[in-house]
C-alpha cells in the first residue's frame, strides 16, 4: 500500500482467544463511531462458531457498526469487522482480504496473519491489541506491528481471564501500553489526538512472509531469505519445516504454508506419538480377533493341531498388547507432565 492511499487515519486490530469475546466487548464499548478508524477482530474460536452471532454481540455493546468480514469490501470509518471461521483475514489498500490459506499454528483465522498484514500495509497507522487467550498466539504478529512503527497495546495479564497471550507479548516485546480493558477505548482516542508515530521501513522478512500468506503460494527462494532448513517435518502435510529467522516466538513454516510455533510443534509431536501407539494397539487387536476366528473354525473342523498353533500366537499377541498399553500409560504420564498453560 502506498503511504498516500490510505483513507483511514488508523486501523485497530484486536486478537483474542479463550475468554476473548467478553474481553473484546469491554475493549470496544466506548469507541466512538466518528473516530477515523476501523477495527478488525480475530478471535480463535471453533470452526463451527457463528461469526454473525459474535458480530451481533459486539453490536449490542458498541456504537460502531459491527459486521462479519467479507472479501474485497472497503474498510469504513466507525466499522468493526469480525473474522469468519475457516478463513485467513488480511488487510490491504483499505480493503479486507479473505483466503482459504493454510492454518497458522493450527488456526484459521490467525491473529498473527492479520497483525502481520496490518503491520506491512499500515505501518505507523496500525494499533495492535492483544487480549485474553492461551499460549503465545499473537506475539509474532504484535512483534511485526512494533517493528513496522505501529502501537502495541496489551491487556493487563492480572485482569485477563486467560493471561498466557498477554504475558507472552509482554515477555518478548517492548509494548507501548499495558492496560485494563476499560482503559483501552480512552487510550485509543488519546492516540488519535496525537501525531502518528514516526514511520519505519518494513523489514524484508516481515514483508516476504505477509506476501507469501496473501498469495497462498510458496516460493522456495523467498523462504530461503527468511528461514533456515530444520530437522523437523510438518505435522499437517509431512513437508520439511523451515525455522523463521529473527522471530521472538521461534516459528516454523513448511512449503505448503503451514506455520507452527515451537511450543505448538512440541505439543503436536506428543499427540502424534500417542496416536501412533494407539494405532499399533488397534492393529494388534484386529489381528487377535482374526486369529480367534481362525482358531474357532479350525477347532470346529477338527483341526486341533492348527487350533493349538493359533492359541500360541494369541498368547504372544496379547503380551504385545499389554506391553503397549503399559508403555502408553508411562508415555502419557511423561508427555503430559508439563501443564497446558504456562507463564511465557
Amino acid at each position: 500500500m502506498s503511504r498516500d492511499s490510505g483513507a483511514l487515519r488508523n486501523i485497530v486490530v484486536i486478537g483474542a482467544s479463550a475468554g476473548g469475546i467478553p474481553a473484546v466487548k469491554v475493549a470496544i464499548k466506548e469507541l466512538k463511531p466518528e473516530m477515523d478508524l476501523a477495527v478488525i477482530v480475530v478471535i480463535h474460536v471453533s470452526s463451527k462458531s457463528n461469526s454473525q452471532n459474535i458480530a451481533n454481540t459486539f453490536q449490542r455493546n458498541s456504537a460502531l457498526t459491527a459486521k462479519v468480514a467479507e472479501h474485497g469490501i472497503p474498510l469504513k470509518k466507525g466499522h468493526l469487522y469480525v473474522a469468519p471461521p475457516e478463513h485467513q483475514l488480511m488487510v490491504k489498500d483499505d480493503r479486507l482480504i479473505l483466503t482459504a490459506g493454510p492454518h497458522e499454528n493450527k488456526y484459521r483465522p490467525s491473529i498473527d496473519v492479520l497483525f502481520r498484514s496490518a503491520a506491512v500495509n499500515y505501518r505507523n497507522k496500525a494499533i495492535g491489541i492483544i487480549l485474553s487467550g492461551l499460549f503465545e498466539d499473537g506475539t509474532s504478529g504484535m512483534y511485526a506491528i512494533k517493528r513496522c512503527g505501529g502501537i502495541c497495546i496489551v491487556q493487563d495479564p492480572k485482569e485477563a481471564e486467560y493471561s498466557d497471550m498477554p504475558r507472552s507479548v509482554l515477555n518478548r516485546i517492548d509494548v507501548d501500553y499495558t492496560l485494563r480493558l476499560q482503559e483501552i477505548p480512552s487510550k485509543i482516542e488519546e492516540l488519535m489526538n496525537h501525531p502518528l508515530p514516526p514511520e519505519l521501513p518494513v523489514p524484508r522478512e516481515i514483508r516476504i512472509e505477509a506476501e507469501l500468506t496473501e498469495r497462498m503460494m510458496t516460493d522456495i527462494n523467498e523462504i530461503k531469505k527468511i528461514a533456515d532448513p530444520s530437522d523437523f517435518t510438518c505435522p499437517d502435510c509431512g513437508g520439511g519445516l523451515w525455522a523463521i529467522k529473527n522471530d521472538p516466538v521461534h516459528r516454523y513454516r513448511c512449503h505448503t504454508g503451514h506455520v507452527f510455533t515451537e511450543r505448538k510443534l512440541h505439543d503436536l509431536q506428543n499427540e502424534n506419538i500417542e496416536e501412533s501407539v494407539w494405532v499399533s494397539i488397534r492393529m494388534l487387536e484386529e489381528k487377535e480377533n482374526l486369529i480367534l476366528l481362525m482358531a474357532r473354525r479350525d477347532h470346529e473342523d477338527g483341526r486341533i493341531e492348527r487350533s493349538s498353533f493359533h492359541e500360541d500366537r494369541l498368547a504372544g499377541i496379547r503380551k504385545h498388547i499389554d506391553r503397549l498399553r503399559s508403555f502408553l500409560s508411562i508415555l502419557n504420564e511423561d508427555l503430559h507432565k508439563n501443564p497446558t498453560s504456562v507463564d511465557y
